[in-house]
């Protein structure tokens, strides 16, 4: 793993989170609101967002379905405009209106998963990951299917709580806060789901699956056997 992320490191050293945002709070709004959406489509609803609402009490001075509509564009805005306003709640009845640091504060927010706090935590202080008992490796698709493609674990690539494990396990803790944002930047740029492009990656030589070499796709053979797997019948 230490070769891989250095080679990585080499080829992208400005890998980062793709959405805009210009403090903690505008971070973890636009990674609530990138769920089931797309970071350019996020980005262009925050570049009017973050002009109206500049403090977490501003989420909560308009009424609900106001702020539904200027994120409607990001899908799910009911249950996203919902998130927010508790998250903003929680942040100033909490933590003084400032976004806590820590893993364990982070999950506590409504609409904050693992995998968001994981992100927020790795971009905006990456320094807290190493001393933060409960802090970890964000998986998404990107990260579950390099993680499968490239041996890093024997799990499904959407098992992201053993691919966090594997990852963790095998990844010094000091470049934690680099893993994902590598990995996702690799995955969409070189090593795309269904084209992975061999003959131009950076780690073809450390990949078991390299179609250069002519070896099986690792990736593509956990899909096929999920896909094979039989529906659980419901009692």
């Amino acid at each position: 793993m230490p070769e891989i992320l250095e080679l990585l490191e080499r080829e992208y050293p400005g890998a980062t989170i793709a959405l805009r945002y210009s403090n903690p709070l505008e971070c973890v709004v636009a990674t609530v609101l990138s769920a089931q959406s797309t970071d350019v489509k996020v980005n262009e609803v925050t570049t009017e967002l973050f002009r109206k609402y500049r403090r977490p009490e501003d989420y909560l001075a308009v009424p609900e379905e106001e702020l539904q509509q200027d994120i409607r564009p990001t899908g799910f805005f009911r249950q996203k405009a919902r998130s927010l306003r508790g998250l903003c709640a929680r942040l100033v009845e909490e933590h003084d209106g400032e976004v806590p640091r820590r893993i364990a504060d982070l999950v506590r927010l409504p609409g904050v998963a693992r995998k968001t706090a994981n992100v927020v935590q790795s971009a905006l202080w990456p320094e807290e990951v190493a001393r933060d008992p409960d802090a970890g490796i964000a998986v998404d698709t990107h990260v579950g299917r390099l993680a499968v493609r490239l041996g890093l674990t024997d799990a499904g690539p959407k098992d992201a709580d053993r691919i966090e494990r594997d990852l963790m396990r095998i990844t010094p803790r000091d470049r934690w806060a680099r893993v994902a944002f590598l990995l996702i930047e690799h995955g969409r740029k070189v090593c795309d789901a269904r084209r992975p492009r061999c003959e131009d990656c950076v780690i073809e030589h450390l990949c078991p699956s390299s179609q250069v070499a002519g070896k099986p796709d690792r990736y593509r053979l956990a899909m096929q056997a999920r896909n094979r797997r039989p529906a659980r019948s419901e009692a």
